[in-house]
């Protein structure tokens, strides 16, 4: 069964060799203060305007988001719903309220919709997706920054969850210190076995983080090769590049073959929601033949019950899965017509 369901890269970013050789660098008797600060140096380097008292890391976003319930000053968290579920779950396990805005029967939201919800919940903080999870909406510059102005109005912080910014171009808005940038290398760097997440904000934002923050949060052995990647820019770049050829690739095979059945959302992710009757029923014979997208609980996710998600794969199996699609398109006119 090939996995189209979890939002993984198919594909590594380093051989073993250089797994090998970084292992090797690893002075795994000593705590690893210097693969830290080498880590974010590295970190500011690639992406730029950045310094290194703006960044935490954690074991992957998870861990940041978890401390983030627990770091942001006391009051509500503010969510989309549907929106990555692991908000919720961590709001439960420390007790945080939360709070949603739920999206239009579309799955789109309305800007003024979420504002007026912020200003009716007044959160301590509200965090979302963007691009969004599960649709693949991009909010723009504007949209983001009418967020922001809604929530600083009542002392509260707005966290941007960039999980897949790099299959999409990051927001142009300026660093202040009620804004949160959260990225992560599980995704279009291809590293999510190794747990590595990043905050992003004013220093002084991030020190309110910090305060409950390990000493030495990560391995040396995952800080070397995030060090890698990043050090190593043309190579990490032709790599992002390939899997941003997948998702286009997937994109294009849904838009072309399955598109007059069903919904298919344009996405800046490495995945595609498709809905309708017919999502269901190109989900169960793609799974039928080998692949397994991601259905959803239609008691829990009611809003979700006729949606189905399928990330990138490989090259080669792409090229299956495309004639899959394109097999059952053909079979699914026909019972139309008839």
């Amino acid at each position: 069964m090939i996995h189209m369901d979890k939002n993984e890269s198919p594909i590594q970013p380093i051989s073993r060799q250089t797994m090998h050789a970084l292992l090797d660098e690893c002075a795994y008797h000593l705590y690893p203060d210097e693969a830290y600060n080498a880590f974010k140096s590295a970190y500011v380097r690639y992406y730029g305007n950045l310094d290194t008292e703006q960044l935490c890391i954690g074991n992957g976003s998870d861990d940041l988001i978890q401390k983030l319930m627990i770091a942001m000053p006391k009051g509500p968290c503010l969510a989309l719903h549907p929106d990555f579920f692991m908000y919720q779950d961590y709001a439960r396990q420390v007790q945080r309220p939360i709070a949603y805005v739920d999206a239009n029967d579309d799955l789109t939201f309305s800007i003024d919709a979420i504002v007026a919800r912020i200003h009716e919940v007044r959160p301590s903080f509200f965090i979302f997706s963007n691009p969004h999870n599960p649709t693949g909406y991009r909010f723009n510059e504007s949209e983001v920054a009418r967020m922001l102005e809604a929530v600083s109005q009542h002392d509260g912080y707005l966290v941007v969850d960039e999980a897949y910014v790099e299959f999409s171009k990051p927001l142009k808005i300026d660093m202040t210190e009620k804004l949160l940038r959260m990225r992560t290398l599980s995704k279009a760097f291809a590293i999510a076995g190794l747990r590595l997440g990043v905050l992003m904000s004013t220093k002084e934002t991030i020190d309110i983080v910090k305060q409950i923050e390990h000493p030495y949060p990560m391995s040396e052995f995952t800080l070397k090769v995030g060090q890698h990647l990043f050090n190593e820019r043309a190579d990490t770049d032709a790599f992002i590049a390939h899997q941003r050829h997948l998702s286009t690739r997937l994109k294009t095979i849904l838009q072309t073959y399955a598109s007059s059945w069903m919904t298919v959302y344009p996405s800046d992710t490495n995945f595609v929601l498709t809905r309708g009757t017919a999502a269901i029923a190109l989900g169960n014979y793609v799974k039928n033949h080998g692949f397994l997208p991601r259905f959803y609980n239609a008691e829990s996710e009611k809003a979700m019950a006729q949606c189905v998600r399928y990330s990138i794969v490989t090259n080669e199996a792409l090229d299956q899965f495309e004639r899959i699609v394109k097999e059952w398109s053909e079979q699914y006119d026909v019972s139309n017509e008839t």
